[in-house]
């Protein structure tokens, strides 16, 4: 017993401690470039791409109401006062976004709140030098000059635009939303009587023909691209898609409540149903909504070509609108 040798168990010998860095990167070093990498791509998939994603809305709710409208005003002046404030307060305006936000590499979106602002603000100039003013001698309501004024307002400018020079700038949005109030100020003068808003036949004649030119200029320009010989997925169409797209549904809702504004003289002079068909063809050209905008051969080709529809829709528009106007002019 005495030479029996005593043998102790053995305790487990203790790993060592590992930081935080060394279990989210490891330790060797290639294993640390490929897991950086990794979180890197990853990083960037979630910035840009979900969360970017989750920021896009393109809103063409047909039904749209605005909130808070002035009572007894213009039901036209409250929907372009609505839709400033839907795009730049409810939804946000994402136009003037710049390179490291995560909506930069998403286009549709600032495209299509480009067209419809365009409408919004072709509209307000109309406001501005017909239906505001007792014929053409009379004064410019000055929120309306306001407002026109700043509706010019470029829409892809942020807090820095270094075109013109290093100082802070106001943004596009802020810009958009001083035009809302100049419209809501005016549209309550106009529930005050304190304002004029006119609703003569040669003042809807010419807003009529205002939507009908700007909606032939978009018509040539997507004609002249359709012309060009271009591959089937084509960057340069889901930008004009979308910008047709606000182009239409701003005009869809803004004539839309011209209606109600001018039901009496639209109804006198026998226009109600070409008034309607003119809202069809303009809802058919707000509601396309393909997945991927393509840019088809037309005819001799088994893919759509999203321009070609979008195009007719808007062209049947604009024939309505001149057959509006040609009729208020023979009537008058």
């Amino acid at each position: 017993m005495a030479n029996e040798v005593i043998v102790r168990p053995q305790l487990p010998v203790p790993s060592p401690r590992r930081s935080v860095p060394a279990l989210v990167f490891g330790t060797r070093p290639t294993t640390i470039a490929k897991r950086g990498t990794f979180y890197v791509v990853a990083l960037v998939v979630l910035y840009f791409g979900v969360i970017g994603n989750l920021m896009h809305r393109i809103d063409t709710d047909l039904d749209f109401v605005p909130v808070n409208a002035v009572e007894g005003g213009s039901h036209a002046v409250n929907m372009a006062a609505g839709l400033i404030k839907r795009e730049t307060v409810t939804h946000r305006w994402i136009a003037n976004d710049p390179a490291f936000y995560p909506t930069a590499f998403l286009d549709n979106t600032p495209n299509f709140q480009r067209g419809l602002m365009r409408a919004v603000s072709r509209f307000t100039i109309e406001l501005e030098d017909q239906v505001g003013r007792l014929r053409g001698s009379s004064a410019i309501d000055p929120d309306l000059e306001r407002a026109a004024g700043l509706l010019q307002f470029p829409t892809d400018v942020w807090f820095f635009n270094f075109e013109e020079g290093f100082l802070p700038v106001q943004p596009a949005d802020h810009q958009y939303r001083v035009a809302m109030r100049a419209l809501e100020a005016y549209n309550a003068r106009v529930a005050a009587g304190q304002a004029v808003f006119e609703t003569r036949a040669d003042a809807l004649a010419a807003i009529v023909q205002r939507i009908a030119s700007e909606l032939g200029a978009r018509a040539a320009l997507t004609d002249a691209h359709l012309r060009r010989d271009n591959f089937v997925l084509d960057f340069v169409a889901d930008d004009i898609f979308y910008f047709n797209k606000g182009v239409a549904y701003g005009n869809y809702l803004l004539i839309r409540e011209l209606g109600r504004d001018f039901a009496a003289l639209i109804e006198a002079q026998g226009l109600t149903s070409i008034w309607v068909q003119t809202l069809d063809s303009l809802r058919s050209a707000a509601l396309l909504r393909p997945a991927v905008v393509l840019n088809g051969g037309g005819d001799t080709s088994v893919l759509a070509n999203h321009l070609h529809m979008q195009g007719f829709y808007i062209k049947r528009a604009i024939l309505q609108l001149d057959e509006v106007a040609q009729v208020i002019r023979v009537q008058r």
